[in-house]
């Protein structure tokens, strides 16, 4: 019997839609975050505390996934911040053709920074490439410490990982010793950032990692057009 796997042709597509996606971001100089979690980890909370820290540095909208509702959006857009809503209708990912569709209505000419906020889950979105620089997972105290453990494909896939909550350590059975050593056994070369994203404490370590991304990526792409340019 000859077997037909049909996810592939699906990946294939996604990356070269995605390919397409990164070109125009490279081309805009626009650093793109793709952010993962599961429901209630902090994810908004999370991209409004880097808001609060980066804004007079940088120009950032946001690409909101859900499921239903345009809840998140509302949030980023009550700060002044350019949104675009994406409701998936019940998938549990994004992929690179919403993606696109989203940045048609946003102005790449005026941003720096686009965080992406996946759909709350920790295994689809991990195989979708969207056009992003990076990766980033957030983890929420309250789900606890075995979670790379039993979802270890999002920890390896995540240039760095967050740990929020953390000021609700106390209430909960966290073994954080057991946790670090879990990620760092999984991805060694993701640093950890420990934060409470509505009380702000950790919160400028990571936005720290994220300028230096970001200038890297400018860097990059300069000397990448230079070159062209030489040749």
């Amino acid at each position: 019997m000859t077997k037909i796997d049909i996810h592939k042709p699906i990946l294939d597509l996604n990356d070269k839609l995605a390919a397409r996606n990164r070109a125009l971001f490279d081309e805009k100089g626009v650093f793109v975050v793709d952010l993962m979690a599961s429901p209630g980890a902090g994810k908004t909370s999370t991209i409004l505390a880097t808001i609060g820290a980066l804004r007079n540095r940088y120009r950032i909208a946001v690409i909101e996934g859900d499921i239903a509702s345009r809840v998140d959006a509302d949030k980023i857009k009550a700060n002044d911040i350019p949104a675009v809503q994406i409701n998936t209708g019940g998938a549990c990912h994004l992929e690179s053709d919403m993606i696109k569709r989203a940045i048609d209505v946003l102005d790449l000419d005026n941003l720096d920074l686009i965080i992406i906020e996946n759909v709350g889950n920790l295994v689809c979105p991990t195989d979708f490439y969207l056009g992003e620089n990076a990766k980033i997972m957030i983890l929420s105290v309250p789900e606890g410490h075995d979670k790379p453990h039993k979802y270890p494909g999002i920890f390896q896939v995540s240039e760095a990982v967050i740990l929020n909550k953390v000021d609700t350590m106390e209430f909960f059975d966290f073994n954080e010793k057991e946790f670090d050593e879990s990620v760092k056994a999984l991805n060694p070369k993701a640093p950890i950032f420990k934060i409470s994203a509505t009380k702000g404490s950790g919160v400028q370590e990571w936005v720290d990692y994220l300028s230096v991304r970001i200038e890297e990526a400018r860097l990059s792409a300069q000397a990448s057009s230079q070159s062209t340019e030489d040749e």
